[in-house]
């Protein structure tokens, strides 16, 4: 098996650089360009090592690393940054990197560093299921549901919704771009079938989960 880089980096130049290096080495690469996208991508597919500039637009590479450290995701992460002063160093580490190369870096000794991370570990156990709660879990990659280790079938839109609100823990969606996710731009959304959809998920994830916020939208609480 491969193991699977997820690579932050808006440089594009340096990006395509990178990208085609390690799959040059035998690596599966996947590219983000900006700290929101990567932060999606991280919620959407199972990685074995993080390679995260720190000065990307939307979200910083230490805030993003930080924010899923605490979500309690334990993939390894290298920076690759032209920051270079003590703080920055400890900055880094304090936000859960394993290792940190800086700009401008030989491609050789990226492979190095890569490659023992990933030794030292052998490969990252990848886990796609999302815990909701005690009981209930979510794989990220299958879209399904799983009660008490039990599978609990959803129909697409309902899968879709779930999907979205644990995408968006916290946030307030409003009932457009909820429209705009479940709905394609053939179909016509219904609001009655929204309903339905956020009651059936309601009986299994519990009443509290989602949060009607009236005239706006739904917010899915993580309490």
């Amino acid at each position: 098996m491969r193991a699977k880089i997820l690579l932050l980096e808006d440089d594009l130049t340096l990006s395509e650089t990178v990208v085609e290096f390690l799959q040059e080495n035998g690596f599966e690469v996947v590219s983000a360009y900006d700290g929101e996208e990567a932060s999606e991508i991280i919620y959407e597919q199972q990685f074995d090592l993080f390679l995260l500039d720190v000065n990307v637009p939307l979200l910083n590479g230490f805030e993003l690393l930080k924010q899923k450290r605490d979500d309690g995701v334990k993939t390894p992460a290298i920076y690759i940054t032209s920051l270079n002063s003590i703080d920055s160093l400890e900055d880094g580490y304090k936000s859960g990197c394993d290792d940190y190369i800086r700009k401008p870096f030989v491609l050789k000794e990226l492979l190095f560093r890569v490659e023992t991370i990933l030794k030292r570990g052998f490969f990252h156990e990848r886990t796609s299921r999302l815990k909701i709660d005690e009981h209930v879990e979510y794989d990220t990659e299958s879209n399904l549901l799983f009660v008490d280790s039990k599978r609990v079938s959803l129909n697409t839109k309902t899968s879709q919704l779930l999907k979205l609100f644990l995408l968006h823990q916290e946030e307030v969606i409003s009932h457009e771009r909820i429209y705009d996710a479940l709905w394609s731009y053939e179909e016509t959304p219904s609001e009655g079938a929204l309903r339905t959809y956020i009651k059936d998920l309601r009986k299994i994830i519990g009443k509290d989960k989602i949060v009607s916020i009236k005239k706006l939208g739904y917010r899915f609480s993580s309490k």
